[in-house]
């Protein structure tokens, strides 16, 4: 599973979410679906736009951790 980071590099940069939307011209509703997780894609000019803007790498944004039920199969 792939966990979003996307907080956590905010208040790093203490920008908030509606910074950031301003900043990568991305609406705060499509910010808000990829900060919780809920996304089921992102383009990768908008993962490079966030990126630049916060000035991190794309694995700051993105963590993946192992589904525990599929390992139990």
């Amino acid at each position: 599973m792939i966990i979003i980071r996307l907080d956590v590099m905010l208040a790093k940069r203490k920008m908030t979410l509606t910074e950031l939307s301003e900043q990568v011209g991305i609406t705060l509703a499509n910010l808000s679906i990829f900060k919780t997780g809920r996304a089921k894609a992102v383009k990768l000019e908008t993962l490079n736009k966030i990126c630049q803007v916060l000035q991190c790498q794309p694995g700051d944004l993105l963590e993946w951790e192992a589904d525990e039920e599929r390992i139990a199969e």
